[in-house]
């Protein structure tokens, strides 16, 4: 083969391409090279193959330190250019234009287009076919640049790729003689998965056979003729491989086998060379069942399976490093080399595609921020392409210098690589699977408390505690942080008892015991810390485990610990004011006075001279009374409040201290990140530690309107949604139900000022700032919080005038903006029904007309917000009983229930659940005037719209059974005499039952039970008659004792106790089915897989036995035989639950259970006396043996109870 040049040629570049201007701050090399190879036709001699050899080289030498002259597409062509000079047949030169084609798309960062991606690829499949073995690593390396990102454009491809007897397959199969080679093969793989978004990801087919040949990759152990190096970048290439496909491919886990495999290779990956750690691990970890309740014992199989699935540690090979000394080389090489970047999802090139000889080729740590923020895995993918991430490649070993530690620095770089793509990867596994199976694996991966004499197990914290590599200790952080995230309902089984005795240790102890772990390891970690970056992810971690443990179910401590330890970062926004709210270890804390800790912080606790707050006091009482009246108990200052507010509204330290803090410059008060932070732990202690808030109310209040008053929207918003919390607070104090003795509440004149500032200051301007509708929304909302009895107080002229007169209707008729629209509508939603009702009646008109208005609104937002609107202003005492506004509205509601949008159909569907709720509160009314004027036409419409709302999605649908049941129970006998009804009447009931039946969400089901419930409270339908009883009755019997969800169960089971006369239940086989399905449901009403049912174990006890006994006051004769047989093999059973019913106290239900001990042992008293006057039929003992079990049971509660 000879090459010639070819006089006149251009350049190489993609047909139809523009040639690019040279960069005039680089040397034009690539073009003059590219020139240069352009030019040359193939000619077999050796001087052609020298001189491509010599031009090869020189491309390769090439500084490409700035590549922004270079176009990616030139760069494509030059590279088909040189396959086309090189044939197969020279081994040489093949290697070469491999190292060719992964240098110059590794520096220069291109990502070949798909015209020249097909005969690139033809061509390096076919090399690997046909040149020597010596030549496969090189194109190998060629072919992961080629692919990299390109994974969906390899299509026809694949099967020579990933086949059975595919190239990739057999080169990165275990019998692989080569370990470079396979290393280079399990390389493609990871990148022919890596995916970009907005393209089409890896068939899945072909996604399940890589992640077999990853999982493969990473079960298999180190051979012996592979050195360590070679094996952690093998390791690394095959986690970031299932990596890319559980992030961009979406791949999901739908196998336990599969999940507990890939479970198992992390877990034992996260320690892979960790100083003093040599662990052994199945090949599958299996989920520990959650039990249900405390009550039992797990079973024994699974304990020693936990036991087996736990890695166990080798002592002898304890690492002899000093800590510190390794710690410092970590360290040194982490933030002074480029080989320890920080851990970011975009993973670096260089890392991608590995060099000639073995560099940094790291996974990264994708999915692993330090910074925090929350944006892992998936969603951040597409920063993969930033500049930034480029420019952290070392592509040769000469960066471990002998200085650098040489050999062993290196190693420890290179193993610590392993744990942090392991981490890597468990966070993109726990991102892609469903938590409740993630908590399956809980024991796996988080710390229990050692038994006494037995080593720790080894989990997440190990890795926290032990890790010399600060990064590897924030990965591991960062993946329990995803682990504790949204855990507060399987933590809320957590309980600690001193009760020792026992022969199992019960679930809710095992929990508690792994929390206590928690806390003591964090807390450690939090000590012995030394870089900060690890230390902002300890604090973080420390305030997801705080909000989601369940502190009011273990012992005391705990929470004055984490106090304690986090006091000196008291600048970072701590989770322990708004967890489990109000706990009285955390109120002592709050009261006591500020420690050293807070020395280095604005000026420690400053208490501010009253003077400086009250300048601008409205007239009223004087401070002295202001604070004489404040409520009792609560005269201890809260440091933690009296912080805050310094922190918002006092200038800087350094400021210059003349200055007036009122009119001070933006400039001189804290940074706003730190206002604002001040303000949110503001709004939690107002929510759950109002009784210490309103000791400050009024200076919070000045703190509102200074916020308020401010010109940044974001403190604005938050001065707003302070407002609300402290409106709540204060309306809550004064609720009927309310527990808070009348001396400890805020005095109503006190809450009068506090309004009246509110009114005369910032509210109304952020009512009317339309060019933040946030705001106005969150002041709507703050609006809607005022007391009713300071309320009535204030000068009626002035507020509604205010408010109706001005901004609220100019914002409802504001058609520019919708979205401030919708939060006007909100606002008018949240008035009081007495502030209503005290309303002129001409505002009344007008805010019922700008509603029933905008309900024809072409915005599905306004429409939404008007439909909810209307659903709270029919439930008002002055509206509800005014049949022309029913109806208005009611024709309103029907209409938006056929809009296009969910949403406005969700919210329709709320409000006419709430119509027909008041439907039912006027039928229960003394006066009939509003059943016989309400329309019958209009119910039928009514009825219709609800049986079609009851076919629609579960957000509709709940509230559509819901209104179904109340239209039914609201019918009169005059309509459902009418032939028109009777047709509506089957198809609502036959809707009901169907929703009962369906698998759909526990709400939805728990609505139609409820609803058929209400159908047995009409005394007009033909219960037990029609035919459609026994349907309603088997559709609930089914739930009774089938249902996973007990609330539902526990509703059906109401529904069943709810008709009050033995015909209604229909014939003997229908009561004796419906007698037997509740003694079923009774003995079933401990079995549940979902540990979240236990709870209600006992409320559906109760439910069963009241409809067991009420059932018994209704048999006949005819019943007693089935009954009897039920006793004879369930007697002891059934008595004991019942003799449970009898001595439980009261509960919180809305069953209309009866609550306490004497109304329950009046009713099976009163079953008892209607037995004995039952008139036996002739030869039958069934009545002696049901009285007889009455009696006993009756006798055995009144002797146990004195």
């Amino acid at each position: 083969m000879a090459v010639v040049p070819v006089a006149g040629l251009l350049p190489c570049v993609a047909p139809g391409a523009v040639p690019r201007e040279p960069n005039p701050e680089q040397d034009d090399g690539f073009r003059r090279l590219s020139a240069r190879l352009c030019a040359l036709r193939p000619e077999d001699s050796s001087s052609a193959r020298t001189e491509i050899h010599l031009l090869f080289d020189q491309l390769i030498s090439e500084n490409y330190s700035d590549g922004s002259g270079v176009a990616a597409e030139d760069v494509s062509a030059l590279l088909v250019q040189a396959c086309r000079l090189v044939p197969l047949n020279q081994n040489h030169l093949v290697s070469k234009v491999s190292q060719l084609i992964h240098h110059l798309l590794n520096r220069l960062q291109v990502i070949v287009d798909e015209q020249h991606l097909d005969f690139l690829l033809a061509y390096t499949i076919s090399a690997i076919q046909q040149c020597s073995s010596w030549t496969h690593m090189e194109i190998l390396q060629a072919l992961a640049a080629l692919v990299y990102c390109n994974g969906s454009k390899c299509q026809k491809y694949l099967p020579d790729l990933l086949g059975k007897t595919g190239l990739l397959m057999k080169l990165s199969d275990l019998a692989q003689s080569d370990p470079e080679v396979r290393r280079a093969a399990v390389h493609c793989l990871a990148n022919l998965c890596l995916s970009v978004p907005g393209q089409p990801y890896l068939e899945e087919p072909y996604q399940n056979i890589c992640f077999q040949a990853f999982l493969t990759t990473l079960q298999s152990p180190k051979s012996s003729d592979m050195d360590d190096i070679t094996f952690c970048m093998l390791l690394q290439n095959a986690l970031r491989g299932i990596q890319s496909l559980l992030n961009g491919g979406k791949m999901k886990l739908k196998q336990t086998e599969e999940l507990g495999a890939l479970l198992a290779v992390l877990k034992k990956s996260m320690f892979h060379g960790l100083p003093g750690l040599n662990i052994e691990m199945p090949s599958v970890l299996y989920p520990t069942p959650l039990p249900q309740y405390d009550g039992r014992p797990p079973v024994k199989p699974q304990q020693s399976e936990s036991s087996a699935s736990r890695p166990t540690v080798n002592k002898k090979k304890k690492s002899k490093v000093k800590p510190k000394k390794t710690q410092q080389g970590e360290d040194e090489e982490e933030s002074g080399g480029e080989m320890e970047a920080a851990p970011v999802i975009s993973t670096c090139r260089g890392n991608l595609r590995e060099g000639s000889t073995r560099h940094t080729s790291s996974v990264g740590v994708q999915g692993l921020p330090l910074d925090g923020s929350g944006a892992t895995g998936k969603d951040r993918v597409s920063s993969a392409f930033s500049s930034s991430s480029w420019k952290r490649v070392s592509s040769s070993e000469s960066d471990y210098s002998d200085a650098e530690g040489g050999m062993q620095s290196k190693m420890r770089s290179y193993q610590a690589k392993v744990r942090q793509g392991a981490l890597a990867c468990f966070l993109s596994t726990i991102k892609s699977i469903e938590k409740k199976v993630l908590y399956g694996y809980w024991s796996a991966f988080v710390p229990d408390t050692p038994e006494l004499g037995s080593p720790q197990s080894v989990s997440l914290m190990t890795l926290t505690l032990k890790d010399p590599s600060p990064k590897t200790r924030a990965c591991a952080l960062q993946v329990l942080s995803a682990i504790l995230d949204g855990s507060k309902q399987f933590l809320s089984v957590a309980e600690d008892t001193s009760d020792h005795r026992r022969a199992f240790t019960p679930f809710s102890v095992m929990i508690a015991s792994s929390i206590r772990e928690l806390h003591r390891c964090l807390l450690l970690a939090l000590a012995a810390e030394s870089s900060s970056q690890t230390l902002t992810q300890i604090i973080k971690c420390l305030a997801n485990l705080v909000s989601n443990a369940p502190y009011n179910r273990l012992k005391l401590s705990l929470l004055t610990k984490v106090w304690t330890q986090i006091k000196p970062y008291i600048r970072h926004k701590g989770a322990i004011v708004s967890t489990h709210a109000p706990l009285p270890e955390v109120q002592l804390l709050l009261q006591q006075p500020c420690s050293s800790g807070l020395s280095h912080s604005s000026s420690a606790t400053p208490h501010l001279s009253p003077s400086d707050w009250w300048k601008k006091a409205p007239a009223g009482p004087s401070l002295e009374e202001a604070s004489v009246s404040s409520p009792q108990g609560s005269s201890e200052p809260c440091w933690l409040i009296r912080l805050c507010i310094s922190t918002i509204v006092l200038p800087k330290e350094d400021s210059c201290s003349g200055s007036d803090a009122g009119s001070a410059a933006g400039s001189t008060y804290e940074p706003s990140p730190m206002r604002l932070e001040a303000l949110q732990v503001l709004a939690h202690l107002a929510r759950g530690y109002f009784s210490m808030a309103q000791v400050y109310l009024m200076e919070l209040g000045e703190v509102i309107c200074k916020c308020m008053g401010e010109a940044d929207p974001s403190i604005q918003l938050h001065g707003a949604k302070l407002l609300e919390e402290l409106g709540t607070g204060l309306t809550q104090q004064y609720k009927p139900d309310s527990t808070i003795a009348p001396d400890q509440r805020v005095p109503v004149f006190l809450v009068v000022m506090f309004w009246t500032m509110m009114l005369n200051g910032p509210l109304p301007r952020a009512l009317q700032n339309s060019e933040h509708p946030t705001l106005q929304a969150s002041a709507c909302d703050a609006l809607s919080s005022i007391l009713p009895e300071a309320f009535s107080s204030l000068p009626v002229v002035m507020f509604w005038t205010m408010m109706l007169n001005g901004p609220l209707p100019r914002a409802l008729q504001n058609s520019e903006h919708p979205t401030l629209q919708a939060s006007a509508c909100d606002a008018l939603s949240s008035i009081l029904p007495e502030a209503f009702s005290s309303l002129p009646n001409d505002r009344q008109i007008l805010c019922i007309t700008m509603l029933l208005g905008l309900n024809d609104s072409k915005n599905r937002l306004v429409k939404a917000a008007t439909s909810r609107a209307l659903g709270v202003y029919v439930l008002f005492p002055c509206l509800r009983q005014d049949v022309i506004f029913v109806a208005d509205t009611a024709n309103a509601i029907l209409m938006s229930l056929q809009d296009k949008s969910l949403n406005v159909r969700a919210k329709a569907a709320w409000s006419l659940g709430n119509l027909t709720d008041t439907l039912i509160v006027n039928m229960e009314t003394s006066d009939p005037s509003f059943q016989e004027e309400f329309s019958g036409l209009l119910l039928l419409k009514m009825l219709r719209s609800a049986i079609e709302a009851s076919k629609d999605k579960d957000k509709v649908k709940s509230n559509a059974v819901r209104a179904l049941g109340n239209l039914l129970h609201f019918l009169q006998p005059s309509h459902i005499e009418k032939p028109r009804f009777a047709e509506i009447i089957e198809e609502s009931i036959q809707a009901l039952i169907s929703t009962v039946l369906i698998e759909a969400a526990m709400k939805v089901r728990w609505n139609a039970c409820y609803a058929m419930g209400n159908v047995f409270k009409n005394p007009a339908l033909p219960l037990g008659i029609a035919p459609w009883t026994s349907q309603a009755y088997n559709a609930l019997t089914s739930v009774v004792t089938s249902c996973k969800n007990f609330k539902v169960r526990i509703r059906s089971a109401t529904a069943l106790s709810i008709p009050n006369k033995r015909e209604q239940y229909g014939s003997v086989d229908q009561y004796a089915q419906i007698w037997d399905a509740l003694v079923t449901a009774l003995q079933k009403s401990e079995d549940t897989t979902d540990f979240l049912e236990f709870k209600y174990c006992a409320s559906l006890r109760t439910q069963i036995c009241q409809a067991l006994i009420h059932l018994l006051s209704l048999a006949s004769a005819s019943d007693l035989p089935c009954i009897n047989r039920t006793l004879t093999l369930n007697g002891d059973m059934i008595q004991s639950y019942i003799l449970q019913f009898l001595k439980s106290g009261a509960e919180e239900d809305d069953t209309g259970a009866p609550r306490s001990p004497q109304e329950r042992d009046q009713m099976v008293t009163m079953a008892l006396k209607h037995l004995n006057s039952v008139q036996a039929l002739a030869g039958d003992t069934a009545k002696r043996a049901v009285v007889g079990f009455l009696e006993d049971t009756l006798a055995i509660y009144f002797d146990s109870s004195g």
